[in-house]
């Protein structure tokens, strides 16, 4: 009997990332050399090594699906227009790049389609849902036109309601609840494990992603027991992404993905 619960709980274990060896995914791209949600920063975290892209993305006036992190661009371009009352046409004028400096003067806000385009094979991009609901069949449709595969695709939200949806319409695509979940000084932490682990069956997400300052090692572990993939945001400090990667942790996002992808790849087991 002992023999066979050590079994099933390697087994268990052994669904998860290797141990050291979690992927390393680019935060809005490699973000911090490059602006943040474009192409030239996508590009560069895949020169970088990346194994994954995230980017955000919102609908337009005329149903494009774009890639911008706030609901209006007045951060990214100066001027304050609101996303989804404006038109693709009107959005593509804005030069997003030259806050970052002038080597990335002219750039301009991408579709989802183009952010498409750079991703190589066997490599993934994560699609944060950054509106409502109605974003949801454009989003599928876009990624349907693409060459992707669906290994290639994975969506996340901090609605977990919107989650639910994905997971409803497209069963077949990866899935995380993206949880704004806090310890207190207590130890505690709210949402409670057993609340966010009722979320998540509730939603059917495949895991949850906390920030880098929420969680500890007993909360990944008792998460990854029943089933469910633990990722991690923001995460720019090599010693921070070694540590969740001892836990086991799947992903990484880092707005750096060539530094902590150096790290993670020295520090890794033959």
């Amino acid at each position: 009997m002992r023999a066979y619960f050590y079994i099933l709980i390697v087994g268990v274990l052994g669904q998860f990332s290797l141990v050291g060896k979690p992927m390393v995914v680019a935060h809005r791209g490699a973000s911090g050399e490059a602006p943040e949600n474009t192409i030239p920063a996508f590009n560069l975290a895949w020169k970088q090594g990346a194994d994954a892209i995230e980017g955000d993305f919102h609908l337009t006036k005329d149903g494009q699906v774009v890639c911008i992190h706030d609901a209006n661009t007045k951060k990214v371009a100066g001027k304050n227009l609101v996303v989804k009352n404006t038109t693709l046409a009107e959005l593509k004028k804005l030069d997003v790049g030259i806050k970052k400096g002038a080597a990335f003067e002219g750039t301009s806000i991408p579709t989802i389609g183009e952010v498409f385009e750079t991703i190589p094979a066997k490599k993934k991009i994560y699609i944060e849902i950054k509106c409502g609901l109605e974003i949801i069949s454009p989003l599928l449709r876009e990624v349907s036109k693409s060459r992707l595969e669906k290994e290639q695709v994975v969506f996340i939200c901090f609605d977990a309601k919107i989650i639910g949806e994905v997971k409803k319409k497209a069963p077949h695509f990866k899935a995380y609840w993206l949880s704004n979940v806090k310890q207190s000084k207590d130890g505690s932490f709210t949402p409670s494990l057993e609340d966010s682990l009722t979320t998540l069956r509730r939603v059917k997400a495949d895991g949850m992603s906390s920030s880098s300052s929420a969680v500890n090692d007993k909360f990944i572990t008792k998460l990854q027991m029943t089933g469910f993939e633990h990722h991690v945001w923001t995460v720019n400090e090599i010693k921070v992404a070694q540590w969740f990667a001892d836990q086991g942790t799947q992903s990484v996002t880092t707005d750096f993905p060539g530094r902590i992808k150096g790290a993670l790849k020295a520090k890794a087991p033959n």
